[in-house]
């Protein structure tokens, strides 16, 4: 994805291995236990891939941001937020890469371990970083595999569209939800020779469309949309039954994602933000001055002071 892309809950949550193609319409005795909507409704149960179909079903538009830790995962937890990515843009934003290519499966495992063990209530999906997946469905798998069987995620991410059929089939198969990612692909950056807008033009919009359809096809749960044209956007959210995530994509997708670190204003951009980006706060001038008035009281001695000390 793009860098632009309380109580601490169980580690075990629990899975829905329904084909995410299952649509049907909720049984009465069902609809008691679906919950009242996705963002910030109140659940003794973690979320799960059904409660997604719901919402699309409902005409529930929800919000989707990344995580890296349980400190912040837990944040988001608390306020609601339904789904979490534990996101390669990790390698951006959180490891200091300069880009997401470098992050390794030991890396994701460890920091999706990290979010599920922060929340009790968001799907947790795990993305698939790059090279774990490309060689085919039984690489993907065995990735897959280790996401849920070590971190706990709920639902893993892989990109591509009809070039990766065939690894989400087997994953769903196998009982493994799968977010698909179409559109840019940041995985795929150089090929694209830069983030550029993706669906531009007949024939582009037309492959997009296809991607979309394959991936839902192949069982995909949901598919994020990046960097595409808005009506190209709605047009695909209006042919799937499977909720679109948008990432630049205009606001007729089911859902919205961001980065975190994007969205609280904690990244430091060399020219001007994207233009997706809205950022809603100033974390990194909030973290800034903290920092500068923590160091100043000790250069001043006024830290610590008599009641920061014990006798």
């Amino acid at each position: 994805m793009t860098h632009a892309t309380g109580e601490r809950g169980s580690t075990t949550p629990a899975h829905d291995t329904t084909p995410a193609h299952d649509t049907a319409p909720v049984a009465s005795g069902d609809r008691e236990k679906a919950l009242p909507g996705l963002y910030g409704g109140a659940s003794s149960r973690r979320l799960t891939v059904r409660d997604i179909a719901r919402a699309k079903e409902r005409g529930e538009r929800w919000p989707m941001l990344t995580a890296y830790d349980a400190m912040t995962a837990s944040v988001f937890d608390e306020a609601g937020i339904p789904v979490m990515l534990v996101g390669d843009s990790m390698g951006n934003c959180h490891l200091g890469y300069e880009s997401t290519v470098p992050v390794t499966m030991d890396e994701m495992t460890l920091l999706s371990a990290a979010v599920v063990r922060g929340t009790s209530r968001a799907l947790i999906v795990g993305d698939l970083p790059f090279g774990s997946y490309q060689e085919g469905p039984v690489q993907a798998l065995r990735s897959a595999t280790r996401l849920v069987k070590e971190a706990g995620v709920g639902a893993v991410k892989l990109e591509g569209g009809e070039r990766s059929a065939e690894q989400i089939s087997l994953l769903v198969q196998a009982g493994i939800p799968v977010m698909a990612h179409i559109g840019l692909t940041p995985q795929s950056v150089h090929a694209f020779g830069g983030h550029v807008v993706q669906g531009r033009g007949e024939e582009a919009a037309q492959q997009l469309l296809r991607d979309a359809k394959a991936v839902q096809d192949a069982g995909a749960f949901a598919v994020v949309l990046e960097l595409v044209p808005a009506e190209l956007a709605a047009e695909a959210t209006r042919s799937l039954h499977i909720p679109t995530v948008g990432i630049g994509a205009g606001p007729d997708c089911d859902a919205q994602v961001l980065v975190w670190t994007d969205m609280a204003g904690l990244t430091k951009w060399p020219g001007r933000t994207p233009k997706f980006l809205k950022q809603y706060a100033d974390l990194r001038g909030v973290l800034g001055d903290a920092a500068k008035a923590f160091a100043q009281d000790v250069v001043d001695g006024a830290y610590p002071a008599a009641e920061h000390s014990f006798r």
